[in-house]
């Protein structure tokens, strides 16, 4: 059987990546190809300039396909930025007369039924989240699915995740512009989620902080659902820009500092220690004390958690997170930045990398299991999951759709033709005409197998004297 080879696109504010990826043998992702560059034309998380994004989509697409040895013309997109929003949304069906108990087309019906959800002017809907189901005014429990439960009516509570339809539409430009087809848009912290979380996480409950170059995405999990998604305008750009401006060096060596010596926790370093910059053209070499670094990273760091730790208590789930906070995106790979989460949220925390869902076997494994790459990934295994929901609901419509098939050992022997069965209507009362015959058969068949089983037992006791 041929696999399915799925192309997740990651557009962040720093960097666009491409992966490609199959399902391995062992249940892992396994990349074949993966590409890297400069995200141009990208300002917290939003395109801002198509023509700069799609040449970099296209340079990033490009590299993940020689090196994967294949052709890309379909990919899967993560969106983010700070125009995504999040709102509940209630929904109700009447459950058709013929049908005895509720099916997955009526659970299909009341979810399609939110897209058509009146909206703000400009916004479009991304996902929608169903949060518990009632089927006649009876809430279900978490372990119980609508579908095969009788019912007149069905309703449900929804977490509905919506966009900028410009802000959409120039993802979708720029993509379009490289000469590719977008097989689906998909929230970041979501495909993330899937990196970085298991299904025993998202039961516990747990908070995921994806911390980017532009923003941070937190998608809260309890019941292995997703309950509370938000987008905090901060990320790790602000904490680059605000070491630039104090300590008046260029941009690239202000994440160059961040990256290698900085700390989020202001006590952790040494009050002797100085970093030496160099100078630009002619000028001298610039020396700067490791706790100031740690300091004015502190600063905003901290801002940032304080607005994460308002959004788990905004979600109402802050004493349900067993599972704690779990940090991942290319700002989770801070000094101390766990420590400083669990002093700010008073939560457990981690940092999150898709080594555990990551074939050893992949290319470049040893780079790719780092948490910056968590969505990208993320983004392969979303779109592995949903083409293999397909396939499955494929096979099932086929097997529903082939003919039953008689085992009757007798049936050959049978040369009278069935005849086709006529109904006669009276009194509203559909009479099957054929019923009889049938009953007449069997009554042959069950004395022919009578007759049948008392040959082979005197043939067998025959044998034995």
């Amino acid at each position: 059987m041929e696999q399915d080879i799925i192309v997740g696109l990651d557009i962040g504010t720093t960097k666009i990546a491409c992966f490609v990826g199959i399902r391995s043998d062992n249940g892992q992702v396994k990349i074949l190809g993966y590409g890297k560059t400069d995200s141009d034309g990208v300002e917290h998380g939003v395109v801002r300039n198509v023509e700069l994004a799609s040449r970099s989509v296209r340079k990033a697409v490009d590299q993940a396909a020689n090196q994967a040895n294949v052709d890309i013309d379909e990919v899967w997109v993560g969106v983010a930025g700070q125009h995504i929003k999040s709102r509940p949304s209630h929904g109700y069906i009447t459950i058709p007369t013929d049908h005895q108990l509720i099916s997955k087309e009526d659970v299909d019906r009341l979810i399609a039924e939110q897209y058509k959800t009146m909206l703000e002017p400009g916004e479009e809907i991304v996902h929608v989240f169903p949060q518990r189901y009632i089927v006649d005014r009876v809430e279900l429990s978490r372990n119980i699915p609508p579908v095969g439960v009788a019912g007149k009516t069905l309703e449900a509570e929804f977490h509905m995740v919506t966009a900028n339809v410009i802000d959409l539409q120039n993802i979708k430009y720029a993509v379009q512009a490289a000469g590719l087809h977008i097989k689906d848009v998909v929230l970041e912290p979501v495909a993330s989620s899937l990196a970085v979380l298991d299904d025993g996480d998202r039961d516990a409950g747990v908070a995921m902080v994806d911390i980017g170059g532009g923003t941070t995405d937190i998608a809260i999990f309890y019941d292995g659902i997703i309950r509370h998604t938000s987008v905090i305008p901060l990320a790790g750009n602000a904490i680059t820009n605000d070491i630039r401006e104090n300590c008046a060096i260029l941009r690239n060596q202000a994440e160059s500092l961040k990256v290698k010596f900085g700390s989020c926790l202001v006590q952790a370093v040494s009050e002797n220690d100085v970093i030496s910059i160099p100078g630009i053209r002619s000028q001298s070499a610039r020396e700067i004390s490791m706790r100031t670094l740690a300091s004015i990273i502190n600063i905003r760091t901290k801002m940032i958690m304080e607005q994460v730790d308002y959004e788990i208590k905004l979600s109402g789930y802050q004493k349900k997170l067993i599972g704690g906070v779990v940090l991942t995106g290319g700002g989770a790979q801070l000094k101390n930045i766990k420590d400083l989460c669990s002093l700010v949220t008073a939560t457990e925390t981690r940092v999150g990398t898709p080594n555990e869902h990551l074939d050893p076997s992949s290319a470049g494994f040893d780079e790719l299991a780092h948490p910056m790459y968590a969505t990208g990934i993320g983004l392969v295994i979303y779109g592995l999951e949903e083409t293999e929901k397909g396939t499955r609901g494929e096979l099932e419509e086929k097997e529903e759709m082939k003919p039953s098939t008689s085992t009757d050992i007798f049936a050959d022997m049978d040369d009278t033709p069935e005849p086709e069965p006529t109904q006669v209507s009276t009194n509203n009362t559909i009479t099957d005409t054929s019923k009889n015959n049938r009953t007449g058969k069997k009554a042959i068949r069950s004395f022919s197998n009578f007759i049948k089983t008392i040959i082979l037992d005197e043939g067998i006791d025959g044998d034995k004297d």
